[in-house]
Order: structure tokens, then sequence, then C-alpha cells
């Protein structure tokens, strides 16, 4: 697995949760005479051979003058509003970020770098509605989006297989749920381990508040999801153009299982206490997908222990001050 040629990838969301990631992984791969070109919407600490930029993606001029200068080889888009929560507090933030700014990006490249192989990250979420029977769905699944990030997030993939058809070189990848150190409390795994940690501290009494333990997800670490991506980098100009792939285990894990497992992990009894202002309505129970065409053209598969991944987020939360 190797990159041909000169690359420059563009990474927009560099310093976000899977960014980091991201970026160490193609350090690892990238050929000496390549480049990694860092945008977001803050400044970073340098590093070899990458570059860092600032940009808001809604900015269209900004976004354009980037990538008419920059001439990316290769595009993955990853900035966004990351959390169904948080899309749903704003949801013409969500909008505006994850379909408007996924759309001047991708308007950029076909105006100014036709050349350029431009991967979008979109969501399991987009299928909603559809995991209502609990099946593993694939990539032809109906779109029903349920909530403000997953309709954002469908409506920029439907995009992007559009401008696929009509000369843009794209994939669109959908990964479920994924999780690993560094990731915010906006999300299950970590919201459950900050709280485990401050109860191992003293800091609280030793009773967790939680809300819905019955919904069961598909769950990834966040180091096989950036396999998956690095990978599709790779092999780009293999894979049929416009193609939209799952990224996932197809098992899932019920949430209250989650917790007990972080639990057993930590040496303080904690009891369990169900909060009603935590207790949501779950349009959608089980999400589970298949992940067959990711394993088949990407030669891709989950390689990392979820013991071991909800082991390295508990000892994350230990090493902060």
């Amino acid at each position: 697995m190797t990159f041909i040629g000169s690359p420059r990838i563009l990474i927009t969301g560099a310093q976000g949760f899977v960014g980091r990631y991201l970026v160490a992984r193609l350090l690892e791969l990238l050929p000496p005479n390549g480049e990694l070109i860092l945008l977001d919407s803050h400044r970073a600490e340098s590093q070899l051979r990458c570059r860092n930029l600032l940009a808001d993606i809604t900015d269209a001029v900004r976004v354009d003058e980037i990538v008419k200068t920059e001439q990316p080889t290769h595009l993955i888009h990853l900035a966004g509003i990351a959390a169904v929560t948080a899309a749903t507090a704003d949801v013409r933030l969500a909008w505006a970020v994850n379909f408007a700014g996924t759309q001047n990006l991708a308007l950029a490249v076909a105006a100014f770098a036709p050349a350029c192989r431009f991967v979008f990250c979109s969501s399991a979420e987009v299928y909603g509605a559809s995991f209502v029977d609990g099946k593993r769905l694939d990539e032809t699944a109906l779109l029903q989006p349920i909530n403000a990030y997953g309709a954002a997030k469908a409506a920029a993939d439907i995009m992007i297989g559009q401008m696929a058809r009509n000369g843009l070189k794209a994939i669109r990848l959908r990964p479920v749920n994924h999780t690993g150190p560094g990731q915010s409390v906006q999300f299950v795994v970590p919201a459950f381990a900050q709280q485990i940690v401050r109860i191992e501290r003293g800091e609280y009494a030793p009773k967790i508040s939680v809300g819905d333990l019955s919904t069961a997800r598909d769950f990834l670490d966040v180091r096989d999801v950036v396999e998956a991506y690095a990978r599709t980098l790779t092999m780009f100009d293999d894979i049929d153009n416009g193609c939209a792939i799952n990224i996932a285990s197809g098992n899932v894990h019920l949430v209250r299982n989650i917790l007990d497992e972080l639990l057993a992990l930590s040496p303080i009894k904690i009891e369990i206490a169900v909060d009603p202002a935590r207790l949501r309505n779950s349009d959608t129970p089980v999400v589970r997908c298949d992940a067959a065409l990711a394993r088949r053209i990407l030669q891709w598969q989950p390689m990392h222990a979820w013991q071991d991944t909800l082991r390295t987020v508990l000892d994350f939360w230990r090493a902060q001050k």
C-alpha cells in the first residue's frame, strides 16, 4: 500500500479527532517527495512534510483560493459537525458545514483541480430509518436519515455521487460509530470513561448517570477507520468512480454492555443510575452495516480488539490532569 508519484494530500478537519490519527498514518505511507496540506479552522503545530492552512469550509471564496493555489492530487474531507447532538442543537450550522461546506470543496475541485481525487467521509447515519428491522445494511440500502446530522450528510453524499457521474473523481465512505483516545465527551464511550475516571479520583460519588442503554451500535476503533481511509487514498484509481463503501465491523455492541465492560476495567465498584433527563427515544435501536464491499475492494477489516479500544479510552482519561 503506497502512493504513486508526488502526492499532495489536502486533509480537511486535520486537527480533529479522526484527522490527527489520519495525519499520523499518512505520514507513515507518504513517499519522501509527498506532502500533506492540513486544512482546519484553527492553527496547529508544524510537522515535517505538513503545511497548515487556516480556512472555514463554509467560505466558498477561501476554499476556491486554496484548491486553485495548492492543486492537491488528493483531498479527503473530514471536517464537519461530528456529533448528532451538536447537529440537533444547531441545525442551521450542521447544514452550513456538513452540506454547504462539502459542496464548496467539491465545486472547487471540479472547477480548479479536476484531476484531484476526492474522498468524502460520509456516515452510516445516512441510512437512518432503514435500520428499523435490525438487519445488516449494504450500500444499496435506502438513505432515510432521521436527524439533522444524518440528513446533511445524506444530502452531501447524494451530491457527491451525482457530481461523480458528471466527472468529479470521488469516492464516498460511510463509517459506523468509531472511538478512541482523544474523542470528545459528546460521544458515548468517552462520556462513560470520563465519568468513571472522575469517580476513581474521588471527584464524584461512585454512581454513574446514564440515559438509554438499550440501543445497539456497530463500533470501530478509530485506527481501523483511519486504515480504511488510507487504503482508499492509496487505491483510489483502482476503485469505481463514485463508489459508496461502508466501513463497519458487521457486529453490534449493546450500549449497556459497553458500560459494563468499562466498569469492569475500574477497581472501583460503581452504581449505574438512569437519569430521566438523559433518556431519549431512539428510532434506530440497532445500527448494523454490511462491510463486504470494504473487505473486497480495500482488502480491509478491523484489526483492533474492542476490549483493547475501551482500555485505551479509559487510560487516556486517566492520563488527563
